[in-house]
């Protein structure tokens, strides 16, 4: 029984263009600022509902009942 063999390519069959190694470095390009966090349980302060003005509009941030979060207008 024989096992085939695989070659490499040669230098004319290697690819045009080289490759590139990404790093998860932060770049000169990822300037861009951090979005701003904040704690649910900060914002609610013990209560369950937080009334929200934005544009002469009201809405409301609830927490339900299966602590999940639901904003309506």
């Amino acid at each position: 029984m024989t096992m085939p063999v695989l070659s490499l390519p040669q230098r004319a069959e290697a690819p045009a263009r080289p490759f590139r190694l990404l790093s998860l470095q932060p770049t000169a390009a990822d300037d861009t600022p951090a979005t701003r966090r904040i704690s649910s349980q900060l914002l609610l302060n013990g209560e369950r509902e937080l009334v929200i003005q934005h544009q002469g509009s009201e809405y409301h941030l609830r927490l339900t009942r299966n602590n999940k979060l639901i904003l309506t207008k």
